[in-house]
């Protein structure tokens, strides 16, 4: 396996033999193919933050994700959360699969 992107509290390992990834949560690995990394992408990237900081909206801000097809339950803070979010956008950059955020794409 080979280290992709290593964050405060997480790491992201590939696994070309098994063309699959493995997300290491510190007390958890699990293994995701890749359709479900962009699944996982999409749910991070649907979280509100600011929602953390209002207590009307996240009164303890704590958030609630299911992994894999449900096979997974995670409850993670808004550190947690901020820092996974980096995990991914930076893995996936690594991996040549993303185009950083505040690029430009110019289609001639």
């Amino acid at each position: 396996m080979v280290l992709v992107y290593k964050s405060q509290f997480y790491a992201l390992y590939q696994n070309d033999a098994e063309r699959c990834y493995y997300l290491d949560f510190g007390h958890k690995t699990v293994k995701f193919s890749f359709c479900q990394l962009l699944a996982l992408r999409h749910k991070i990237n649907s979280i509100s933050i600011t929602s953390h900081f209002d207590a009307s909206m996240n009164k303890h801000g704590f958030e609630v994700l299911t992994l894999c097809n449900k096979s997974h339950l995670f409850v993670f803070n808004t550190l947690e959360i901020l820092d996974l979010n980096q995990l991914i956008q930076q893995s996936l950059l690594a991996v040549g699969i993303s185009i950083p955020h505040n690029a430009v794409a110019c289609v001639y």
